[in-house]
């Protein structure tokens, strides 16, 4: 039995080491236009008979999908669809990939949900579009919404780039001292 498990462990070992797929540099972002977020259901909700439906958290981690668009130059859409087969496995696979959200331009691990779709614009442009799935969009945590609920953000802004200025440029340098 023991024997039987060794090969298991070494393929989970190997994966584990593996390199994570990076988006490629040369190849631009998803376009601002068709961006919209979806987040999964968190909630399970439970009409009743009489009085108010019940409702609870079903998961503390929900992916959420993202619809993306890429307008693309013909070497650009070359090197996406080779991406996409030989890195990505066709979409199955997870990949690190910049993406807008509420806290602004992140990496997010993500992975296509369906096959992409790509049209010949103007005879120049390659549209490509398709839906990615992120495994957590990442937000303020809770110190910062507290912060940030407590105060208020501009004036916090203001107060933290006064102290930039202090620290950075109107103290004296290390060397003084």
């Amino acid at each position: 039995m023991r024997g039987l498990l060794l090969p298991v462990n070494s393929i989970a070992k190997r994966l584990e080491n593996r390199m994570p797929i990076l988006w490629p540099e040369i190849l631009p972002l998803p376009t601002v236009q068709g961006y919209g977020i979806r987040p999964g259901e968190a909630i399970l909700r439970t009409e009743m008979e009489a009085g108010p439906a019940r409702q609870r958290k079903r998961f503390t981690q929900v992916p959420s999908r993202i619809s993306v668009r890429w307008l693309m130059k013909r070497e650009q859409f070359a090197l996406f669809e080779a991406w996409y087969r030989w890195h990505a496995k066709e979409g199955g696979e997870w990949f690190e990939i910049p993406l807008l959200g509420g806290i602004g331009l992140v990496d997010h691990e993500a992975r296509f949900t369906r096959q992409f779709e790509a049209k010949l614009v103007g005879g120049v442009l390659w549209e490509i579009a398709s839906e990615l799935e992120i495994r957590e969009r990442p937000t303020l945590d809770r110190d910062a919404l507290d912060l940030l609920l407590d105060n208020e953000p501009t004036s916090l802004l203001a107060s933290v780039s006064a102290l930039n200025t202090l620290v950075h440029q109107k103290l004296p340098g290390p060397m003084v001292w």
